[in-house]
């Protein structure tokens, strides 16, 4: 780096995600100095949003806030006011169109059911063909997500919008994949397309990235700087370290690498004000290479406003095999990753002044809500 820095801080943040922002608010609120340093060249994570034709667009995937915790939507709306989007996606297979969650304006496009009854019904007849099976096979637990999923729902909805997209989503066989990943599937027998349960959910007005900078609001905060060109030196800026990388990565992959689903986007400008009338619609055809199509203007206008823009822009999300170097996305939860985090965590623990957090600290994924939650209640 270039020179030294003049002060000492009582906290260094590793990392301009959400996790480390939300820590730097804290730190600041509690009358406490802070830095945070930053590999890439822009803070936010993988919430950073990109003003392309005058459209927030999610570089790194379509983010949805959603909570039930009146403290935690208080506060991020204190940050900056969010809006009233509500997250209705679109399954496409092969054409045919299906709302998401299972409710029953999908049980109607799949079945042509109309009531409730009728709708319970046909997926009582489909699980109790393939319980049919297990029972055959001397078996009561199904021993892998297929299975799970036609447990659930039967082999319709398994076959035309679980089947190909989670197999494109995770680069595996449903077969192969652990059953409890589609465990907690949700059926609805009502007509309600709102894919979460949560009482609040919305986008930020003008996008995350007014979220990040309202959180970093004067703190100091240096991009295009990364911990790991020299730890020795970071390490002495502060009494303590708010660690938000990856927690292989610290130890210096001494047990092995943790490994991910890493996920690529193709994002497109398109000379038409509304490509598909939805931000997120589901390609569940393992024939289509794409897993779904974000289209950004939905996320912030409604109604006659989509057309007050002449142009969109939209992105195609690929599911990719990981390899270091690329962006990590989503853990994948088998036993040897397990084993490897809990050596990595029982040593994160023998680390003095260091907190590790967040989705790459601690191998997990994490929802927005759930981390503002976390950190609002540290102590700091």
């Amino acid at each position: 780096m270039l020179g030294k820095l003049s002060k000492h801080y009582d906290y260094l943040v590793v990392g301009a995600g959400l996790y480390g922002c939300m820590a730097a608010n804290r730190i600041k609120a509690a009358g406490k100095t802070c830095l945070i340093i930053e590999k890439r060249d822009k803070i936010g994570g993988n919430l950073l949003c990109d003003d392309i034709e005058g459209i927030n667009v999610h570089v790194f995937g379509a983010h949805i806030f959603h909570t039930s915790n009146k403290d935690v939507w208080d506060f991020v709306n204190s940050i900056v006011e969010f809006n009233r989007y509500t997250n209705c996606p679109v399954a496409n297979y092969h054409g045919e169109l299906f709302n998401l969650p299972f409710n029953m304006n999908t049980f109607y496009q799949m079945w042509g059911v109309i009531t409730p009854e009728e709708a319970q019904k046909k997926i009582e007849e489909q699980r109790s063909d393939f319980k049919k099976i297990l029972e055959a096979e001397g078996r009561t637990e199904p021993a892998n997500l297929e299975e799970q999923a036609m447990l659930l729902v039967g082999r319709d909805i398994y076959e035309k919008l679980i089947k190909g997209y989670t197999e494109k989503q995770w680069g595996r066989p449903c077969n192969q994949l652990p059953a409890f990943i589609i465990r907690r599937l949700p059926v609805r027998l009502i007509f309600d397309n709102n894919y979460f349960n949560d009482k609040y959910q919305g986008i930020p007005i003008g996008g995350y990235n007014r979220l990040i900078d309202g959180l970093v609001e004067g703190v100091e905060v240096m991009t295009s700087t990364d911990y790991f060109s020299d730890r020795e030196y970071w390490n002495s800026v502060a009494d303590r370290i708010v660690f938000t990388g990856a927690i292989d990565q610290f130890f210096d992959y001494k047990f092995g690498y943790l490994q991910y689903r890493s996920v690529r986007f193709e994002t497109e400008i398109l000379d038409t004000p509304n490509y598909q009338g939805n931000a997120v619609v589901n390609y569940t055809a393992s024939e289509v290479p794409f897993t779904r199509v974000i289209e950004h203007k939905h996320f912030e206008a409604f109604g006659n406003e989509i057309y007050e823009n002449p142009k969109t822009v939209i992105s195609r999300e690929y599911s990719a095999e990981w390899q270091p170097g690329m962006d990590p996305y989503y853990p994948i939860n088998d036993k040897r990753n397990s084993d490897i985090l809990a050596r990595y965590s029982e040593l994160a623990a023998t680390v003095p002044n260091v907190i590790f957090g967040g989705r790459l600290a601690e191998y997990r994924y994490y929802d927005m809500a759930p981390i503002v939650e976390k950190v609002l209640g540290m102590k700091f």
